[in-house]
């Protein structure tokens, strides 16, 4: 397996039966859909769904009905190849075995609708990775990579830190991190650090383009 992180919430995930690209949104360089054999998708927000990427690949697409709807209107020929999920639903995606998990995106402002949002488990040659989208909703099962959101106007450090701490990944790899500049960053990973190191989980951050 080969796990590289393409801007904000996009992580691609090449394998020996295809490419993974999960979240390319409007941080993420067209190029992370190259030779892409399936796109899952968590929610609808711009930073995490972008219609124009899905349109540079004729790759099957996975995700919830609230997005569906959306590329229904967005990217009609692609919703020809879009999958519905459900929350809690087991299915495979490149031979893959993949878990829906939760179904409602963290709440932004009480008096803002909350939107849904559907993370993955996804099972690759010997490791589980589970990408949560935009939420807190733990997996109910062992991790061994999280994709775990470090920056959010839906969350606190303090929140982020121990949703990584509840969620017990040996691998926590820092996403969704735009929000914050370089020093902001180097804030939350110091305090990830303090926290998960002493409990032996790693946080890493890795830089667009580079590889796990």
């Amino acid at each position: 397996m080969r796990l590289t992180k393409l801007g904000h919430a996009c992580v691609r995930i090449e394998h020996d039966n295809g490419v993974l690209v999960l979240d390319p949104g409007v941080f993420t360089d067209p190029a992370a859909m190259d030779g892409a054999t399936a796109v899952l998708l968590t929610h609808e927000h711009p930073d995490h769904y972008l219609p124009d990427h899905l349109k540079l690949t004729d790759a099957p697409v996975y995700t919830i009905s609230a997005v569906a709807d959306l590329i229904r209107k967005d990217a009609p020929a692609v919703a020809e190849r879009t999958t519905v999920v459900a929350p809690g639903e087991g299915f495979r995606v490149d031979g893959l075995p993949v878990t829906t998990v939760g179904e409602q995106h963290a709440v932004l402002h009480p008096h803002w609708p909350v939107s849904h949002n559907s993370g993955y488990v996804i099972e690759v040659d010997d490791s589980v990775l589970y990408h949560p989208g935009d939420a807190f909703t733990p997996p109910g099962r062992d991790i061994d990579i999280l994709l775990a959101p470090t920056s959010a106007p839906w969350a606190r450090a303090y929140e982020l830190i121990d949703f990584m701490q509840e969620v017990k990944a040996p691998v926590n790899i820092a996403i969704h991190d735009r929000i914050y500049s370089e020093a902001g960053a180097g804030i939350i990973d110091m305090q990830a650090g303090a926290f998960l190191t002493p409990e032996g989980q790693e946080f890493k951050r890795l830089k667009d383009g580079e590889d796990l």
